[in-house]
């Protein structure tokens, strides 16, 4: 899997049989297929339902294992939730920094043009939505658990949520920064708008999620970069 996946903000999993890695490489192994094994459970019977005698049983670790890792369920289930946003911000860091450049078509003869501007914002904006959204439908599970379940998961992990939904409303204000220094015309717009966005984003990807699946958040990026365009413009069309 490429960088920003989940699979790689998992620590590594031993090789079956008698290995020489260090205590601290054994730990590390065991938690990854713990934070692993919480999200397909959860993913499949729901957070109330799902136990830690699922996730041991999933994980191919025992009960003590578990404790000595997670104090409890929720630890753990707070453990993937950090695992998945950690991957989610990589992989949208990767996909925006990899935007090529825009090149003006080759001129008359055949000379190559020069060295075209960088991307614009909307560029980057695409590049990240739609690495964003390919990231949820390539990973059910964690899809699912971190954009449905994380809801019925307790105080705790509503406050953890609530600071991810901080997060990413900074992102799209820094977006839109650097979107009216583009396009000087964009009007200058007030921090709740951003925290306004960002909720119904999520709303509409938890939705297609909860009755569409996991395959189909790919065909809300039009939808998604049509409505940042519009805030963006004011309420006007972008």
């Amino acid at each position: 899997m490429t960088t920003g996946s989940f699979e790689s903000a998992l620590p590594s999993r031993l090789p079956s049989g008698r290995h020489g890695l260090t205590r601290e490489a054994v730990v590390a192994s065991q938690r990854g297929r713990l934070v692993d094994a919480m999200a397909q459970v959860v993913a499949e019977k729901g957070y109330p339902a799902a136990t830690v005698a699922d996730v041991v049983e999933r994980a191919g670790v025992s009960r003590r294992t578990f404790y000595e890792q997670f104090a409890d369920k929720e630890a753990c289930f707070l453990a993937a939730y950090d695992v998945g946003l950690t991957a989610v911000l990589g992989r949208i860091k990767e996909a925006v920094e990899g935007v090529p450049e825009r090149l003006p078509p080759p001129l008359s003869g055949g000379h190559p043009p020069p060295p075209g501007p960088a991307a614009g914002w909307r560029e980057r904006a695409r590049a990240g939505v739609e690495a964003f959204l390919a990231l949820l439908a390539s990973e059910p599970a964690f899809a699912r658990s971190l954009q449905v379940e994380i809801l019925t998961a307790g105080p705790a992990a509503l406050e953890r949520r609530a600071g991810m939904l901080t997060m990413f409303s900074g992102i799209w204000r820094n977006v839109h920064d650097g979107a009216r220094a583009e396009e000087p015309e964009l009007p200058a717009l007030p921090d709740e708008v951003f925290t306004v966005l960002t909720a119904g984003l999520e709303e509409l990807v938890r939705d297609c999620i909860r009755t569409r699946g996991t395959a189909a958040l790919p065909e809300l990026a039009e939808p998604i970069l049509r409505t940042v365009g519009a805030v963006f413009a004011g309420g006007s069309s972008a």
